[in-house]
């Protein structure tokens, strides 16, 4: 039977194939894992869905289209293998079945001009695989070596390229789609940048507070990201535009509230979303995010929890981050960017005094938000956290 790649989702037309888990030439069984494909916005994980001998036909690194057959399984070898274990339990004088060839062996040997009877096969009871065909190959134009008659003249330049002061590398389909996003969220958008801070003080000492508690009560730790969540899924219905988007020449107004959280992974940034966050309670908040960030290290997630938020947050603060322009996430119209919390001296009520700040910045895009409606709910998002009573309340 045929490999295939499978359809991932309308928008995906392609894919990379990742870590092959079995060898080529290996006999696999049926829901073995056999490998994983990388998408432009998830990880595959493909299984056997049928038991035999793997050959492999697309190399890892390569991209494929999907529909494209990648490796296939030699079913005839499950049932020699049946038949094998059929003939050991028969008396010793019964001849037993040679191990089965992969079918792909003989054709590349006889490409190769190479005799399989003269190889040592490195398979299960020395079985040829494709791998001894392409080795033996490579040792037979490998020419012996010669003692030369004098010494060669020295070559820098080939020394040089041996230093390897540069390393290439493809890109990967999540690479690459990150990277058409950005320009795209550049060059189609209209966007702006404003700022605010926020003093954190009161969001501290009630997260301080009630941390064991929350713990206890819910199993998940309460941190300051559901705060934020909260805050923007209420300063939304406030302000409509922020949570629309443009669709041609028509403005599309989202009636609910989908935020993006912008996750950092091995294979780059992703940004599962959080459905109806409005509707949601604080830990239903913080075991969403959490679950997210796990599977995201993994390359876990789904493509439909990647897609259709209305409304992104960013949180550089936890690089480092003090201040930056976050970038669209199109076709959303606006991107709320968290930072790094500082201890820093401000003025309240006439004083000079110590506070852990934040800066905020919202990045939206002005051909359907205007700055008056930009400045006005990040003041609202501000208040929120300056004020979480107020939050909690809905006031």
């Amino acid at each position: 039977m045929d490999i295939i790649v499978p359809q991932v989702g309308e928008s995906i037309v392609e894919a990379e194939i990742g870590e092959w888990f079995k060898k080529d030439g290996e006999y696999v069984a049926t829901d073995d894992l056999l490998m994983e494909l990388e998408t432009e916005k998830v990880n595959v994980e493909l299984n056997a869905e049928a038991s035999g001998t793997l050959t492999i036909l697309v190399a890892q690194g390569e991209t494929v289209k999907i529909g494209a057959v990648i490796g296939k399984i030699d079913e005839s070898a499950a049932a020699s293998a049946a038949v094998s274990d059929s003939v050991k339990s028969e008396p010793a004088e019964v001849a037993t079945e040679p191990a089965p060839m992969n079918p792909a062996v003989p054709k590349l040997a006889a490409e190769r001009g190479i005799d399989p009877s003269t190889l040592k096969g490195s398979g299960p009871d020395g079985r040829i695989l494709v791998d001894d065909i392409l080795t033996a190959g490579e040792e037979e134009k490998t020419p012996a070596a010669v003692e030369p008659e004098s010494p060669p003249a020295p070559q820098p330049i080939i020394e040089a390229e041996k230093g390897e002061r540069i390393t290439r590398v493809p890109m990967t389909q999540l690479r690459k789609k990150i990277a058409e996003h950005l320009l795209r969220a550049k060059q189609d958008t209209a966007m702006l940048t404003t700022f605010n801070e926020i003093d954190m003080s009161r969001v501290i000492a009630l997260r301080r507070k009630y941390k064991e508690s929350f713990q206890e009560k819910y199993g998940v730790s309460l941190g300051f990201m559901s705060f934020f969540v909260k805050a923007c899924a209420e300063a939304l219905q406030a302000y409509p535009e922020v949570n629309g988007s443009i669709e041609g020449h028509d403005i599309i107004y989202h009636n609910y509230y989908d935020i993006g959280v912008a996750v950092g992974s091995k294979r780059g940034l992703v940004v599962p979303v959080i459905r109806n966050a409005d509707g949601l309670h604080f830990d239903q908040v913080e075991k969403t995010i959490r679950d997210f960030a796990q599977r995201a290290g993994t390359g876990k997630l789904t493509l439909d929890e990647l897609q259709n938020g209305t409304f992104t947050i960013s949180n550089g603060g936890i690089y480092g981050s003090v201040l930056s322009t976050p970038i669209l996430n199109p076709p959303q119209s606006a991107i709320l960017g968290m930072h790094a919390i500082q201890d820093r001296a401000v003025v309240v009520e006439g004083e000079i005094v110590v506070r852990p700040m934040m800066n905020i910045a919202l990045s939206y895009d002005h051909r359907i938000i205007d700055g008056e409606q930009a400045v006005s709910f990040l003041k609202q998002v501000k208040g929120y956290i300056d004020n979480p009573e107020t939050l909690l309340l809905k006031v």
